[in-house]
């Protein structure tokens, strides 16, 4: 019966995609010990890029942790490019009193990526970390970051972005919770081939082989893509540490993913060549396992529901799962609701719910990338 395969079809992907290919990365990678870089002879030039957008509660916090990193002080500069900040940051940052810091203002309100493409093609240095304003760099990290380009083959190098954890929010421990598995896939992806994607807190690339982008493309997805259609491969330095605070809401941190997946499908159709294996090899597999299929989860979760309503008066095991089904969604439901109401709820709700939820915030971002709508501006919304 075709429904019954399309049954067990989307049952294999949905496993696939939320533990299958975390589970077989694990297992590829250990065929692949990694390596530690070893220093260069001489430290390339480097610049920090801080992307700021009214910033003036953390943007003097940034420089000065970002002024104390151990990295040769002749080798090392920072640009802050202010979004037309409305608010202190642009004074804070040009009366710094180190010759080293610079502030570069756009005007528009053009949002981060229009900031990034119009500086980057300006500067002289050999390499350029990206970061957030309110990421905060344990001291090594540009050395364990800079390390991995004494391979000419490595075009950019991502680091580990992790989540305060005291103080945290409801949303924030779910939040901290799903990117710890990220960073383990992120090991195991920089061992098989390359990392997908970047992280706007924290990752540095060749200046060279940066190429301008739109002002929609999000530019810590889109950049590495481009990397790596240039022959180039992407690593993850799970040592290069910052950390940053977490969002203080659920519905904050759904609408920002909502934006990210909006602005990110976009991009990989823009640069639909990197899934094409006879180009980028076992990295278009990478690309659209974790990215694709995950981004479209929900609308296979949904498809999975009706097909199974479908099929429930065929077999037990159909009514067994839609019953699962229907309590799972019961629990999101509930969850949702003490959310709004108390601002938090016990695991057994806010799980469900913060699942559902990220699956919805997906499929919108699909949609709304279908119906046109854009989104090139950010607004801060972690914890201050």
């Amino acid at each position: 019966m075709i429904l019954e395969m399309v049954f067990w079809f989307l049952l294999f992907l949905l496993v696939y995609i939320y533990a299958g290919y975390p589970v077989l990365s694990m297992v590829l990678a250990k065929m692949f010990p990694s390596r530690e870089p070893a220093p260069p002879q001489e430290w390339p030039s480097l610049t920090m890029v801080i992307s700021a957008y009214n910033e003036e509660t953390v943007i003097a916090e940034k420089l000065n942790n970002s002024l104390q990193l151990d990295y040769p002080r002749d080798r090392f500069q920072i640009v802050v490019i202010s979004d037309a900040s409305e608010d202190k940051t642009d004074d804070i940052v040009s009366h710094h009193d180190d010759g080293r810091v610079s502030l570069i203002r756009v005007e528009g309100r053009r949002g981060k990526t229009h900031g990034i493409s119009v500086v980057v093609p300006q500067l002289k240095s050999e390499l350029v970390v990206f970061s957030d304003a309110n990421a905060i760099y344990k001291k090594d990290a540009l050395k364990k970051l800079v390390a991995h380009f004494a391979d000419e083959k490595v075009g950019y190098v991502v680091g580990n972005a992790q989540y305060y954890k005291e103080n945290q929010s409801s949303a924030g421990e779910h939040e901290s919770t799903y990117w710890d598995m990220e960073v383990k896939l992120k090991m195991y992806e920089s061992r098989l081939s390359s990392v997908v994607g970047g992280d706007g807190a924290i990752y540095a690339i060749r200046t060279s082989l940066f190429l301008p982008m739109e002002d929609d493309d999000i530019n810590d997805f889109v950049n590495p893509l481009q990397i790596i259609t240039q022959g180039y491969r992407g690593v993850f330095e799970a040592g290069a540490v910052c950390y940053e605070h977490t969002a203080d809401s659920f519905e904050k941190e759904i609408g920002r993913k909502r934006r990210i997946v909006n602005r990110s499908w976009r991009g990989l159709m823009k640069n639909k060549s990197v899934l094409n294996p006879f180009k980028t090899g076992f990295h278009a597999f990478q690309v659209f396992s974790h990215k694709m299929l995950r981004w479209l989860g929900g609308v296979f979760l949904l498809a999975f529901f009706i097909v199974n309503i479908f099929l429930w008066r065929e077999h037990w095991i159909y009514q067994l799962s839609l019953a699962a089904q229907i309590l799972f969604f019961l629990l999101a439901l509930t969850g949702r609701v003490l959310v709004r109401r108390n601002g938090s709820a016990p695991f057994l709700f806010s799980t469900p719910y913060y699942f559902m939820a990220v699956n919805f915030a997906s499929i919108m971002g699909i949609i709304d990338n279908y119906l046109g709508r854009k989104y090139t501006t950010w607004q801060t919304i972690r914890e201050a």
